[in-house]
């Protein structure tokens, strides 16, 4: 008898987008479809143990060209500043895909506000769905649009994407590079730091330069949290985190995610499909080395990145958690990197 998959939930995915995609292109496919070609969908969330997560709503440079989930990073078009409009109408979009899917789930899918929702959704089987901004061009300067997503259940943000916007900048797909690459956060940027501590709008550190890092942790009264990013001792990626990044998140009580993809994992940042799952172990031990067991979890990428063959996609996952058991881990260590502590990081941010 096989027995059920450890539960996870998932700090950073691009399904959203790519389902955005698809309809835009006139090919429309369905969240409830395994065969939709998508890293996660309901199906195979259920086959793999994945029982939600932070569901990213990404606006890419060419929107209004060829809107797609893949990127050239020698392609400068690809890192082209986005207008707040158009951003808006997109992210719009999204959150409207993921209501539909709640609506049409028949309680299968739940859109999260609160740690007690997300609870709430795993012991009944419900998938979770918490929304998310990945880079924060659909925002305006006086923030009306931040109190209306809120409102609608935005519960999380992160500040750039690899690209300049209003509010900061963000560090290049580079390997090997420090993320020290740029700027920090402009005014408005720290304007917004301080909307969503009172909102209690999780702040999320990925792809900010070093600079900005250091600006939001000297703003902000919240745990400090990168969704999606490794460990940059391990493979030196301007979007993996420093050492010294790594000891203030302790410091703040806060957590890092495991980024699945295969250039901010290779120790080369190469793109090895073969690559083994040990390579992503090697990561985890050195954020725990760091972070201490409550400060560790997952923030896949899926949908927006290329993962090791060995995974794959959502139903890939036991073979991550069967990584960490070969590697020695515990069962309770497990359960508080595949899920506990991103909902106990998320319970302490919006309470």
């Amino acid at each position: 008898m096989t027995s059920r998959p450890v539960p996870v939930f998932d700090g950073h995915n691009d399904t959203l987008l790519k389902l955005e995609v698809a309809a835009r292109a006139g090919r429309p496919i369905s969240f409830f479809d395994r065969d939709n070609k998508c890293h996660i969908n309901l199906p195979k969330a259920r086959e793999g143990g994945l029982a939600g997560g932070l569901f990213a709503m990404f606006i890419p440079s060419r929107i209004e060209q060829d809107i797609t989930v893949s990127y050239d990073p020698n392609d400068p078009r690809h890192f082209a500043e986005v207008q707040q409009p158009a951003a808006l109408g997109v992210t719009m979009a999204m959150a409207a895909k993921a209501m539909r899917i709640e609506r049409e789930a028949n309680g299968a899918v739940a859109i999260c506000r609160t740690g007690e929702d997300i609870r709430a959704a795993m012991a009944r089987g419900a998938f979770s769905m918490v929304l998310h901004i990945e880079g924060a061009e659909a925002i305006d300067k006086d923030f009306n649009a931040l109190e209306v997503l809120h409102a609608a259940g935005l519960r999380s943000l992160g500040i750039v994407w690899s690209r300049t916007n209003l509010f900061g900048h963000g560090v290049p797909l580079a390997c090997p590079s420090s993320p020290d690459t740029g700027p920090g956060l402009t005014d408005a940027g720290k304007a917004l730091v301080k909307a969503c501590n009172e909102l209690r709008i999780m702040v999320d550190l990925s792809h900010l330069t070093e600079k900005g890092f250091w600006d939001v942790a000297g703003l902000t009264d919240r745990p400090l949290v990168a969704s999606h990013s490794n460990a940059h001792a391990v493979t030196p990626s301007a979007r993996n985190l420093t050492d010294r990044q790594l000891d203030a998140i302790a410091e703040s009580r806060g957590l890092a995610g495991l980024n699945f993809h295969l250039a901010f994992v290779d120790p080369q940042g190469r793109i090895r499909l073969d690559m083994p799952i040990e390579q992503m172990v090697r990561h985890v031990d050195h954020l725990l080395s760091r972070l201490g067991e409550d400060g560790v979890a997952l923030g896949s990428d899926f949908d927006g990145c290329i993962v090791p063959q060995a995974i794959s996609d959502a139903t890939g996952l036991p073979a991550l958690i069967e990584g960490f058991r070969k590697a020695g881990y515990g069962e309770e260590l497990i359960e508080k990197i595949a899920w506990r502590n991103w909902v106990s990081v998320l319970e302490r941010t919006w309470s």
